[in-house]
């Protein structure tokens, strides 16, 4: 059984006002046996698209290597744009090594409600993905559960809003299309994917991400 631990603590500048979340990084961020192209960050694998997207949709170029100036360039964007990065699993334990949300057992999320509170100024949080077992949204719903917090749903279409409340404040949250590329065939079935690839056949996974992240991510 490997003990999977989350490599990073939570990120968040002061005065955050967005507030991205995820379940954990692939098990080799934690070992640190990381490849030559990730980056020793949140979201940093080679294979990942957070960062592809946030420089679209802020015009900010940044590198993809393994260098203490990539992490430097990540915590500066996220500072310049008022974005935190928190994930819910502090913990778990696996089976088979790999990346797998499913995979995760024994989970043990992170207070995020106290984290919240202790950073009044977010007011969404961005799902990395949505409501599927052990996925951000669903482990975010056990936690309010756990907090006797109501998610009440706003919009039903993609992507899913809900609102809740701490202390009388309202806080909305988006589950975005997770950033992982393994989530590139769920995006081909997506009718409203297919009727804009089957005009523009340059048209990509990443140019539909990088569509909906935009309208939240400001």
């Amino acid at each position: 059984m490997f003990v999977h631990r989350h490599p990073y603590s939570p990120f968040i500048p002061k005065g955050a006002d967005k507030l991205i979340v995820g379940t954990i990084p692939p098990p080799r961020f934690s070992t640190g046996k990381l490849f030559n192209d990730d980056v020793n960050f949140c979201y940093g694998s080679k294979y990942g698209l957070l960062w592809p997207i946030l420089e679209q949709i802020y015009n900010r170029k940044i590198s993809y290597e393994n260098s203490t100036s990539a992490i430097a360039e990540r915590k500066e964007l996220l500072k310049d744009f008022k974005i935190g990065i928190c994930d819910m699993v502090e913990q778990c334990s696996r089976d088979k090594i790999d990346a797998s949300d499913l995979g995760m057992k024994h989970i043990i999320n992170r207070d995020l409600i106290s984290i919240l509170e202790s950073n009044p100024k977010i007011e969404k949080i961005l799902f990395m993905g949505g409501n599927s077992k052990n996925g951000p949204e669903y482990l975010f719903r056990s936690h309010l559960k756990d907090q006797k917090i109501r998610l009440v749903p706003i919009s039903i279409d993609r992507p899913r809003i809900h609102e809740f409340f701490i202390n009388g404040k309202s806080i909305k949250t988006v589950s975005l299309i997770s950033p992982s590329s393994a989530a590139n065939r769920s995006i081909g079935s997506y009718p409203d994917y297919k009727l804009k690839k089957s005009l523009n056949t340059e048209y990509s996974t990443l140019d539909f991400r990088i569509e909906q992240y935009k309208n939240h991510f400001h």
